[in-house]
């Protein structure tokens, strides 16, 4: 069996979205011929923790951690937040209805001084330990998945130094993410992030994307060719088929997963208020902005939302299951028709119709159109907000609202995106 080296900060016990694609996707490598050895970090500092994911890491899997250094105490210290509380991924803000001037330092700091990431003081001792494993437990490739983009960093050198194949794996865009122009960055740190980003995208034997328009984006960066393997669903959720959904005494639309604040949809929120329907029910389940929680309040629409903290992963498919409708907030950035995220291919496998509010000439619009799945609203239409939620209404009044998981959507499973990955694996190697 081959063996491929996965470079990855995110692994079980992390929770959230980060760790999905690679614990996925590893899962089905050993029927595909590849071992997956896991390079991953001891005691992190993850956001959200979630120990049931351990269930997906397949005995074949061998996982190596290393400690790492992380700045986030003397981040805690300097803003008094006590050191068992999560730094929230995203810029989430759930406490306060501003940031004051020691988060913007902080922030200040984080941009210019830990470049590309914070996870920027494990790059060196992350190379030094894995020239020596590589040279006694031999790999056929590396694959490093960022954010936080450090892992390009260390697999980078690992292939300079080794000559092993390399995929430089993005589930996030690097300087075109949306976050990047908050980070307060000096003109010399703006170059030394770009600089870093044009080694990784040209040093690399293949770049994978996660969505067309981030491969656009990553090729004028300097990427050639960038390849896209698509996020997706794994047989965590069955194929079920047709039948009615649960009639109940609510009509339900739910949003699994973070809400940012770029990601708070303001103009539904208002086409809710003005709809007053009163059998309705909103379910926010995960990570919220404070931000959503305001824009609630101001349409005075409280009655109808219901604020859930983060659920395990295991418990993902049951909430679905409730829903009646399931909705897609997609950040409202300049990157926004290159946002595609993970959690819209389990949606498509729950079978649930899906209500997205983002570009609809977007990547998500178009995985959409491609199985037929739902309904893509532009941000600030508001009228077509209130015609689609009352179309999906009247639907579930008349006991017509059906699901069923389209044929279209088989190809977004993740044992066929592994297959997809084993044959660009084997091609990198048997072309070096």
């Amino acid at each position: 069996m081959r063996r491929v080296l996965i470079i990855t900060y995110y692994w079980p016990p992390s929770g959230g979205s980060g760790v999905q694609r690679w614990l996925k996707m590893s899962k089905y490598l050993p029927e595909n011929g590849w071992q997956p050895v896991v390079y991953t970090a001891e005691d992190a500092e993850y956001p959200v923790e979630d120990p049931s994911l351990q269930n997906d890491v397949v005995p074949e899997s061998e996982v190596i951690r290393q400690p790492i250094v992380e700045p986030y105490n003397f981040y805690k210290k300097f803003l008094g937040i006590k050191k068992s509380e999560k730094v929230k991924a995203g810029f989430i803000n759930e406490g306060k209805k501003k940031s004051g001037w020691k988060e913007n330092i902080s922030v200040w700091i984080r941009g210019n001084f830990f470049i590309p990431d914070a996870r920027c003081w494990w790059v060196r001792p992350s190379v030094k330990f894995l020239s020596k494993y590589l040279k006694e437990h031999p790999v056929d490739a590396i694959i490093s998945t960022g954010p936080p983009h450090s892992m390009h960093l260390i697999a980078k050198t690992l292939h300079k130094k080794l000559n092993i194949p390399w995929v430089a794996d993005f589930r996030d865009p690097w300087t075109d993410i949306d976050f990047y122009h908050d980070l307060r960055l000096t003109k010399c740190a703006d170059r030394k992030h770009h600089r870093l980003e044009k080694q990784v995208l040209t040093e690399a034997t293949k770049v994978v994307t996660v969505g067309w328009d981030c491969a656009k984006g990553l090729e004028n960066h300097g990427a050639e060719d960038v390849c896209v393997i698509t996020n997706g669903f794994d047989d965590d959720f069955e194929n079920n088929e047709t039948e009615q959904i649960q009639q109940s005494d609510v009509f339900t639309m739910s949003h699994i997963g973070i809400i940012g604040a770029n990601r708070n949809p303001q103009k539904f929120w208002e086409a809710v208020a003005e709809l007053n329907i009163p059998d309705f029910k909103i379910r926010l389940i995960g990570q919220t902005d404070n931000s959503v929680v305001e824009s609630i309040k101001k349409n005075n629409i409280e009655k109808f939302v219901e604020i859930i903290p983060y659920i395990p992963h295991n418990q993902v498919v049951e909430e679905q299951r409730k829903s009646h409708v399931l909705l897609l907030f997609i950040n409202n950035t300049p990157n926004a028709k290159g946002v595609l995220t993970g959690k819209l291919f389990e949606y498509l496998a729950s079978g649930r119709p899906v209500l997205a509010v983002g570009p609809e000439d977007g990547d998500v619009a178009k995985v959409i159109a491609k199985t037929q799945s739902g309904t893509v609203i532009d941000f600030n239409d508001k009228d077509k907000m209130k015609a689609v939620i009352m179309d999906y209404y009247q639907k579930y009044k008349e006991n017509q609202l059906v699901t069923k998981r389209n044929e279209l959507v088989e190809r977004f499973s993740r044992r066929n995106l592994a297959k997809e990955y084993v044959r660009l694996l084997n091609q990198i190697i048997n072309n070096d």
